[in-house]
């Protein structure tokens, strides 16, 4: 669920059976959790929420600053909550699959989400939002500072006049302590997975080895006949004040870092931080001829 080049050949089998897996992951309490931060920092509004003159200035302009923009969207689980809620979002990542699974989802719901396949260190938009977000770790897989920087400096781009960037991030802490050189492994009925962790203290890049073992009865012949496939994926983790130095270098101002598991301030033994940072330069534009502001 992300857009990077150790990531091209990742996620090509993981992804039909990525929701089965990730689904201990309290999606909706990350939303809450996302949603609170945009109300708190953010300038972005879920329809329901809009009201006042400015909103209907300019309709163009209204458009960008409240458009939601998730990086490293995956399968599209937050992104159609997100949508769900009142936002209007848009999908972007790297795995074609990954989009796929998406896509069936939003139609599923009778959503309109815009979903594109780019990367997150060079994606396009032909206009501003209001909000990016990236979370599920993707920014983990930005392996160098100089590629974590090209992520804050594209989301400064493409960023609204005081516009925010929530996402999340495993810290140092989390891949030295916690899992370190351990192997997982979970059985389900119709997938089973063996992942091997492999921690570099010097780099602070952790590989994951994955093994999937995917049932095939397409046919509904009921055998028991199970495909393994293989993929390496490859994060890094990284400290607080590294992340805050490259936001920063990148030309954003830093608000905020949480413990995501907690809801409290992040600190040396958070094993996932959920940060906050905001566009602080650009003067907000006016198409319509009007200065009564946002």
């Amino acid at each position: 669920m992300i857009g990077v080049n150790n990531m091209n050949e990742s996620y090509k089998s993981f992804a039909s059976v990525y929701d089965t897996f990730m689904d201990e992951e309290d999606h909706e309490h990350l939303a809450d959790q996302i949603q609170s931060l945009i109300t708190r920092y953010g300038i972005s509004k879920p329809v329901q929420d809009r009201t006042g003159t400015s909103e209907s200035i300019d309709v163009l302009l209204a458009a960008e600053k409240n458009l939601v923009v998730d990086l490293g969207c995956g399968t599209g689980k937050l992104t159609e909550i997100l949508a769900d809620r009142g936002y209007d979002v848009m999908g972007i990542d790297l795995s074609e699959e990954m989009l796929s699974v998406a896509i069936e989802r939003r139609d599923r719901l009778g959503h309109k989400t815009m979903y594109l396949c780019q990367d997150m260190r060079s994606f396009e938009l032909y206009g501003t939002a209001g909000t990016f977000i990236s979370v599920g770790d993707s920014v983990n897989y930005l392996l160098t500072k100089e590629d974590l920087g090209k992520l804050f400096e594209r989301v400064r781009l493409f960023l609204f006049p005081r516009g925010i960037f929530v996402f999340d991030f495993k810290t140092n802490h989390f891949f030295r302590d916690v899992i370190g050189d351990r192997t997982i492994a979970e059985d389900r009925e119709d997938c089973s997975f063996i992942w091997n962790n492999w921690y570099d203290r010097k780099t602070g890049i952790n590989e994951y080895d994955l093994s999937l073992f995917i049932r095939d009865d397409e046919e509904g012949t009921g055998d028991n006949q199970f495909h393994k496939f293989e993929e390496v994926h490859r994060q890094r983790g990284y400290t607080l004040r590294q992340m805050r130095e490259i936001a920063e270098s990148a030309g954003l101002k830093f608000v905020a870092a949480i413990d995501r598991d907690t809801g409290k301030k992040a600190s040396p033994i958070s094993e996932r931080i959920l940060c906050v940072v905001q566009e602080k330069d650009k003067k907000p534009p006016f198409r319509g001829g009007s200065k009564s502001g946002r």
